[in-house]
């Protein structure tokens, strides 16, 4: 396109082409033009142009965000958008709101000079100036407005949503509890046991339903909120629908659940009752029968007067007798299942019962109320005068006088027999009387036992549900303090295992014996040892009371105390375990009372003896649990056998003297705890506190070992005095009792641990060695029998039979195949003295005054093999203690193989303690042959024996003294200094060295050297004393003493060892 272009070389020329009004005043115009005015306009014109169009985009961007958000599923998350876009929409507003400034005030400085001058008449640029901002203030309008109008949509969806979120959270939260109330609701019984139980299932269902109002409450308000988003056009009004009506159906289903339960169990307490008032009208009719004295009733009068009670009592069975059973089954159906059905049975066929008890006395009151005739008895007429009949012959009238005689007999004959049927009769009723009443009282306690048992298996359900579950209920967990998080254990401990036990097992079973209460022993024996499980609950009982203590003012337990209606605290139900297991012995005690002749009266007296113990045992864990210091572990000692508080005092022996503690002139309190193992002495520290917290303490002093104790019965002339010792009397507790009682009874326990220690010692023995012993090879004279076996004395007797061959006799000669050889000892001299043995457990050794043994001549003791206890008192049998000990103790191998007897394997008689009966002694050299036969039994106080080595007088030994060979010892084996013995040599001593080897010289080589101890034997020279053997503990000695004591010793086992 072609523009032409005009030059012009002056204004004038200009005014040719432009009006002058369109000129501004420079080019000689009229118009009031600025040009710098003009640019700044425009500027700003388009910068504000460009705000609008960017504010525009951005709104538009905004609105594409809002509407293509997805919404949320959950309250939190749809809250949090709701937040993030309503902070989003204020910043697009601030936008708007500085765009529309911007647009003001360019508009107001397009027309500012209209403001200075209103006829100002503006040009054209100016026009076009204000045309445009106005037309983009309208933009930005137009643009806030639909903004404004979304965002209004928006947000209330968002809003609507949140709701819905909220009325989502809440109907699960809701339908959760209805749920909750609907299976506690089905899991109440509508029936009940008993009257009391169903009395408790309706104060239950009661809480439950005030617990269901507040459910249902809510369940409803929430419909009616739903009902109201419908109305306010919800968006989401499909969803909404079906929750509301789901709601008003549960809380329908669940009220209409609570009132036919509350129904029923109305029904069943009626039927109940209804069987209580029957049951209790037949028991109090029992006890009328049981109460009217069979003496009262031989007479009329008393026979009226007890058929009038009878008939009195009769009068009133309309009121509480069940009339119809076809009645009750009808009326009662909905309610009747097994269980009931079963026992109103029971109680129809005990008035059956009942009502024929009362048919036969009332019938046998009749007959002895009804007036009896006095029967004419036959009597002899009186003989008229003879004078009538003058001239009757003699003959005659003795005739007529003996008849009359019979007839009077005849009539005494028959009031004796009438006399006696009826006296046969009373007893026989009095018997029946009898039996009858005791077995009411027997039929009366098993009913306590019964309901009681019902009622305790209530209170630990309603403590479990009502406490124990409410802790981990978390509705309940802002109530809970923090000393009760995860410590329900030792709150309750085993409370719910002692539960089910009796609700499952134990009262099911007792209510088996219902109408044999005799029995109901059986059912304790069976299940005692189920019972033990309450001395786990009363050893955990102390920390549960602590625990209690600690949190008894919390707002947990008062609310649960609360919910539950009861006057008591928790603390008394969790002692009701402990009163439960005492409450079965006096149950026990009084059935046992009426049961005496019956056939259950054994279990009964079993059954008592075992609950008495589960009640010794749970008393003494409690004491054990309080034992501190004590570094092993208890379970290791074996049961607890006894426990209890002594004054104690301690001797020690220093070299050859007893030594009392002369630092304590008062003695030691100590409580004493008897395991099977070890015995314990504990010092009894008082605690300051409540409850099991005041409980004292045992601090651990000192323990012995069982393998190594000994006993005797009396010290010091005081009955309830005995000692304890160990390591030959090396330490020696003086240990006194409260009463003689108390010392028996401890004296009997510890008996009966020593002989179980040597009863396992003689069953391993008798696997593993002979029941005989070989004589020695060399003596001349018959051997000593030691062993308590019975069959010893055969080998004994065979002894005597051949004791002329026995010098010549070679070892492995038929004759001595039935005996044990004895080979030589081991060779090195420590090794000798580390493996000899005490002989332990002697009791007393029985003399036989047939054998007589020459003055002069040795004397060999064979070795004792295996039992401890064989006798040599002359007036005593042997009394065998049985003491627990290794079960190999002599080191024997197989049981089927014939034992090789060694120095080093085998048990001797020691030379120290033979030499004090060597200078007291001997009458007669001679030892029982027949051995008695082995009693279980004790040796009484009146045994003449001793096990103390202290109390036996006696010298050192003596340079010069003389000794016996026991087996042969080869050189050899032994040190260069070793002296080579035989069999039956003679020995003197020479000095006494250490580790039991002695300096000796051969009387019949001359020579000299060392041997051991334990293969000599001393000689035995003439005494008049009694004599008995003993052991002494930790030492190589066997004691032959003229110990007169009448205490009686026990001694162990501890040193034997393989």
């Amino acid at each position: 396109m072609k523009v032409p272009v005009v030059m012009l070389s002056s204004v004038t020329e200009l005014h040719a082409y432009i009006d002058r009004t369109q000129l501004p005043q420079e080019l000689g115009g009229t118009q009031d033009y600025c040009h710098d005015t003009w640019i700044s306009h425009r500027t700003a014109i388009e910068a504000f142009a460009l705000m609008v169009k960017t504010t525009a985009q951005t709104l538009q961007s905004f609105g594409t965000e809002l509407a293509e958000t997805e919404l949320p599923n959950d309250a939190q998350a749809t809250s949090n958008l709701l937040a993030t876009h309503t902070e989003k929409k204020g910043q697009m507003k601030e936008d708007l709101c500085v765009a529309l400034g911007q647009g003001g005030r360019l508009l107001e400085s397009i027309n500012e000079p209209l403001q200075r001058e209103p006829d100002y008449t503006m040009n054209q640029d100016e026009l076009e100036n204000l045309a445009t901002v106005q037309r983009l203030l309208g933009q930005l309008d137009e643009t806030e407005t639909a903004f404004d109008d979304f965002w209004e949509r928006h947000q209330t969806k968002l809003e609507q949503c949140l709701q819905l979120r909220h009325f989502e959270y809440y109907f699960r939260e809701v339908r959760a509890q209805l749920d909750v109330v609907s299976e506690r609701v089905e899991a109440i019984s509508e029936v009940g046991i008993s009257p009391a139980h169903a009395e408790h299932i309706l104060r239950e269902l009661n809480s439950q339903e005030e617990k269901a109002c507040d459910v249902l409450d809510w369940a409803l308000s929430l419909a009616a909120e739903g009902d109201g988003l419908i109305e306010s056009a919800h968006y989401a009004e499909d969803s909404i629908l079906p929750k509301c009506s789901e709601l008003r159906a549960v809380c329908d289903e669940v009220t209409s659940f609570l009132k036919t339960k509350k129904v029923l169990l109305l029904r069943a307490m009626e039927l109940h009752h209804c069987l209580e008032k029957a049951s209790r009208w037949c028991e109090e009719g029992i006890y009328l029968l049981a109460s009217q004295p069979v003496d009262r009733c031989q007479s009329q009068d008393g026979a009226e007067a007890a058929l009038q009670e009878l008939e009195k009592y009769l009068d009133t069975a309309a009121q509480h007798q069940i009339t119809d059973l076809n009645g009750i089954w009808r009326d009662y159906d909905s309610i009747l299942n097994p269980e009931l059905r079963e026992q109103v049975e029971k109680v129809f066929q005990k008035q059956v019962s009942m009502q024929e008890m009362f048919e036969k006395r009332r019938v046998s009151l009749k007959k002895l109320a009804a007036k009896q005739t006095r029967p004419v008895q036959p009597v002899a007429p009186r003989p008229e005068a003879i004078i009538k009949f003058p001239m009757s012959p003699p003959t005659h009238r003795s005739q007529e006088t003996r008849n009359a005689e019979d007839n009077i007999l005849n009539v005494e004959n028959c009031r004796i027999v009438e006399v006696q049927v009826q006296n046969g009769g009373s007893r026989h009723g009095s018997l029946s009387e009898e039996e009858e009443n005791l077995a009411v009282l027997r039929r009366h306690v098993m009913n306590e036992l019964l309901e009681t048992e019902r009622v305790y298996v209530e209170e630990l359900l309603c403590v479990l549900q009502g406490y124990a579950a409410e802790m981990d209920n978390p509705a309940m967990a802002h109530l809970l303090p923090s000393a009760l998080l995860n410590r329900k254990d030792v709150l309750f401990g085993n409370m719910p295992e002692i539960y089910q036990f009796h609700k499952r097992t134990f009262l099911r079973e007792l209510e088996t014996y219902t109408d044999v209460p005799e029995l109901v022993g059986r059912c304790f024996l069976e299940r005692m040892g189920d019972l033990q499980i309450y001395e786990k609950y009363c050893q955990n009982k102390p920390r549960s009371e602590s625990l209690w203590r600690q949190c008894s003012d919390c707002a947990f337990f008062q609310e649960c105390q609360r919910k539950l209606e009861h006057k008591l605290g928790l603390d008394s139900y969790l002692l009701k375990p402990v009163q439960r297991i005492t409450k079965y012995q006096l149950i026990l005690k009084e059935l046992l009372k009426y049961s005496k002749g019956c056939e259950g009266s054994e279990d009964l007296q079993e059954a008592l003896s075992s609950i008495l113990g589960i009640l010794k045992a749970v008393n003494d864990s409690m004491h054990l649990i309080a034992i501190t210091g004590y570094e092993g572990s208890l379970t290791e000692l074996g049961r607890l056998l006894m426990q209890g508080s002594f004054s104690v005092w301690t001797e020690h022996k220093k070299g050859h003297a007893k030594v009392k503690d002369l630092a304590r002139f008062k003695p030691m309190q100590r409580h004493l705890f008897l395991h099977e193992k070890a015995l314990l002495f504990c010092k009894r520290r008082e605690e300051n506190g409540e409850g099991y917290e005041k409980a004292p303490s045992y601090s651990f002093k000192h323990s012995l070992n069982m393998s190594a104790v000994g006993i005797t019965e009396s010290a010091k002339g005081d009955n309830k005095k005995f000692e304890i010792w160990c390591n030959s009397r090396e330490e020696v507790f003086i240990v006194q009792a409260a009463t003689p009682e108390i010392k028996t009874s401890w004296l009997n326990e510890i008996r009966k641990v020593l002989t179980g220690q040597l009863k396992a010692c003689r069953e391993s023995s008798q696997k593993k060695a002979s029941d005989t012993m070989s004589p020695s090879p060399t003596s001349n004279s018959p051997p000593i029998c030691l062993s308590p076996f019975r069959n010893c004395q055969k080998s004994v007797k065979k002894g005597e039979e051949k004791k002329t061959d026995a010098v010549n006799s070679d070892p492995n000669s038929p004759s001595s195949h039935k005996e044990e050889t004895v080979t030589s000892p081991t060779t090195d001299r420590a090794s000798v003295a580390k493996k000899r043995f005490t002989l332990q457990g002697f009791s007393n050794l029985k003399s036989q005054k047939e054998f007589l043994q020459p003055a002069g001549k040795s004397l060999t003791l064979p070795m004792v093999f295996s039992q401890p206890g064989s006798p040599l008192s002359p007036d005593h049998k042997a009394k065998c203690h049985e003491i627990k000990s290794d079960p190999t103790p002599f080191g024997c191998k197989e049981p089927g193989q014939t034992p090789h007897i060694t120095l080093s394997r085998a048990k001797w008689l020691s030379t120290s303690s033979l030499l004090q009966a060597k200078r007291r002694g001997w009458n007669k050299a001679s030892f029982s042959m027949d051995v008695p036969e082995v009693h279980d039994g004790y040796s009484s106080a009146e045994d003449p024996m001793n096990s103390d080595p202290e109390d036996e007088g006696g010298r050192k030994l003596a340079v010069g003294d003389r000794f016996t060979v026991v087996a042969d010892y080869e050189k050899e084996k032994g040190g260069p200094q070793d002296l080579s013995v035989k069999s039956g040599d003679m020995v003197q001593l020479i000095k006494e060295g250490d580790d039991g080897q002695w300096f000796v010289r051969n009387l019949g080589s001359n020579k000299d050297g060392w041997v051991a101890a334990a293969n000599l034997l001393t000689l035995i020279t003439e005494s008049k004393s009694s004599q008995s053997l003993c052991s002494s503990e930790g030492s190589v000695t066997g004691n032959l003493s003229t110990s007169s004591s009448c205490s009686e010793t026990y001694t162990s086992f501890s040193d034997i060892k393989p």
